[in-house]
């Protein structure tokens, strides 16, 4: 008797699961995103760097250049004769002061200037005091004027008043030196300025300036 041999069953092995094409481009999107914002961070955090350092360097010169207004001293003041009881026909007034510029790269352009004496905010005199000036950064220029003749307007009552004014103690005046200036830094020049400087003054009686107010600083002001 034959034995009949059956075959025996063979087990197929599964096939393999294919990978996703959706999940693999998800992947290369985020990675690429990724990227891009990166670079994107590194060339902002570039550009705000640069702005910043340029912020600093512009500030800085800002500083550096931004012109300040010229510094006013009076020196000396002078009206002799002041205890005459006719001075008022010779009178006279003789004054200096000293303008600084106290920029370290600017300077200034003097296009006129001119003084102007007051005794109790009435003119007593005026003149003009220099021809156009350049000054160098910090420079400093001496300016004097004097006052006599056609350019005082004193009569005998006002003179009569700075004698009461001399016998108790001071007579008080106010000079005003009114410039048009101009700034000047490397080869740009800035608009034109109309500046004034007052200078409050005190004779005593012999019409000498008194120390309190010798080399007093002027308050300086654009108009």
């Amino acid at each position: 008797m034959h034995n009949k041999i059956g075959s025996l069953p063979v087990r197929s092995e599964p096939s393999a699961r294919p990978i996703s094409r959706h999940h693999s481009v998800s992947y290369i999107d985020r990675v690429k995103e990724s990227l891009t914002t990166r670079v994107s961070k590194f060339i902002c955090a570039i550009f705000l760097s640069l702005l910043l350092c340029l912020g600093i360097v512009f500030f800085i010169l800002w500083i550096s250049l931004r012109p300040h207004r010229p510094r006013v001293h009076i020196r000396e003041f002078s009206l002799p004769g002041l205890g005459k009881t006719d001075g008022f026909e010779t009178s006279h007034i003789s004054f200096k002061i000293t303008t600084h510029n106290p920029n370290q790269k600017v300077g200034v352009y003097y296009d006129s200037m001119e003084g102007s004496v007051y005794y109790r905010e009435k003119r007593v005199g005026s003149t003009k005091l220099i021809h156009p000036l350049y000054q160098e950064p910090k420079n400093t220029s001496l300016i004097e004027g004097d006052l006599r003749g056609p350019t005082m307007a004193v009569n005998k009552d006002r003179w009569k008043e700075m004698g009461r004014d001399r016998n108790q103690g001071k007579v008080v005046f106010r000079l005003d030196v009114v410039s048009v200036i101009r700034f000047k830094v490397y080869s740009w020049h800035s608009k034109i300025h109309r500046m004034h400087a007052n200078c409050y003054i005190e004779v005593g009686w012999d019409g000498i300036l008194l120390s309190r107010t010798k080399d007093k600083r002027c308050p300086v002001y654009f108009t």
